[in-house]
């Protein structure tokens, strides 16, 4: 099959194989029940050594750059108590944490997850996180620009291999919000 974007020769329908994806993300994909079927979200493997955007788009070339999304955690922190949330923005952007994560929460202060808690929480490789298979509780900030996106090229929960899916899809993720202005 070839992937609706980059030079992704072995690209394979994810529920084609979960045995490459964390149990998180398989367990996401097997139960997907979303307008878009999740045949669509494609797995295409990769050298891990290369999992960064900047190396990916590097080895991959620019382009790819308008065709990506990151997902990174953050730790909200309001009146004591701390919440962990993803957010998903273009790769070509950066998350807007101190302005537009934190007014969207309501934080008095919002960071970066240290990376072992991300990936203790998360049951994925740091550098591979992705919106699909998140913890039941947390939600799911999405740049808008996402949702226009055709295709999106994610982690795949893993730092070997990439998930595709259409930015629609990414969009109808459980407690997924969508917010304009989330990546600067």
């Amino acid at each position: 099959m070839r992937a609706p974007i980059g030079p992704f020769d072995n690209a394979v329908p994810a529920p084609d194989c979960l045995d490459e994806l964390t149990p998180p993300v398989a367990g996401a994909v097997r139960a997907w029940r979303g307008d878009v079927p999740a045949g669509q979200i494609l797995y295409v493997d990769t050298d891990p050594a290369i999992a960064d955007t900047a190396a990916f788009v590097a080895h991959f070339g620019q382009d790819l750059l308008d065709q990506s999304a990151n997902c990174v955690v953050v730790a909200a922190k309001r009146g004591g108590e701390t919440t962990f949330v993803a957010c998903l923005v273009p790769s070509a952007g950066r998350v807007d944490v101190n302005g537009a994560v934190r007014r969207h929460l309501g934080a008095r202060k919002v960071s970066f997850a240290p990376m072992e808690t991300a990936v203790e929480l998360t049951g994925m490789e740091y550098g591979g996180i992705t919106p699909l298979g998140l913890p039941d509780d947390w939600r799911l900030l999405v740049d808008a620009a996402v949702r226009d996106m055709p295709y999106v090229l994610v982690g795949s929960g893993r730092r070997r291999g990439k998930l595709i899916a259409p930015g629609k899809l990414l969009a109808e993720l459980p407690r997924a919000e969508l917010i304009d202005g989330l990546a600067v």
